[in-house]
């Protein structure tokens, strides 16, 4: 089995309070959530623990996400001693956007295409954050990395996704690939 990892954050801040959306970099992460095939299992991380995170992604063989490029990656860049752009990702916003020529939500593809949809917005999440919810944030993370999951094995299984565009149902032609191993790149030194 390959070492697939489906990842979703929330951050601790908004784009009103870094200065707009060319500073995702400055919203740090109030919570992390991370399915893993390998290991079958859901997880959270938050600043304390994040470096566990960095682990998980640099032997990771793909991680996918909703956004996760210009999004998820920019805002943990600054957590790691690694470039985001190393770690093989498939953002399915991109593979959207390649066949309808625009960006749609999450929501609008996981209602049409699961018959359900996510639990709050990410102004929510970070309201939770301030509030030091901090189950309901989880809660919330982890239902999104769900959704993100169950929209990529649909499209992997279908060839397809649906999404909700007015008042029609409509299909999107996806090819999620599965990925390649990666090759374990880290030199051993011997001493003679």
């Amino acid at each position: 089995m390959s070492n697939k990892l489906v990842l979703d954050l929330e951050t601790q801040k908004e784009f009103a309070e870094v200065g707009g959306r060319n500073a995702n970099h400055k919203l740090r992460v109030s919570l992390c959530g991370v399915y893993s095939y390998a290991d079958d299992q859901y997880f959270c991380f938050d600043e304390k623990n994040i470096s566990k995170l960095g682990e998980m992604l640099q032997t990771a063989d793909l991680v996918i996400g909703y956004n996760i490029k210009q999004f998820d990656f920019a805002v943990l860049q600054p957590y790691f001693n690694f470039p985001m752009e190393s770690v093989p990702v498939l953002d399915i916003l991109e593979e959207v956007e390649k066949v309808l020529g625009h960006r749609i939500r999450l929501e609008a593809i996981a209602q049409a295409t699961l018959g359900e949809g996510k639990t709050g917005s990410g102004l929510a999440a970070i309201n939770l954050w301030k509030a030091g919810k901090l189950e309901e944030l989880k809660s919330y993370c982890l239902n999104d990395v769900k959704l993100t999951k169950d929209v990529y094995e649909y499209g992997r299984q279908n060839g397809k996704l649906l999404f909700q565009d007015f008042f029609d149902i409509r299909e999107i032609a996806v090819n999620f690939p599965e990925p390649i191993a990666r090759v374990n790149t880290t030199v051993q030194a011997s001493l003679f």
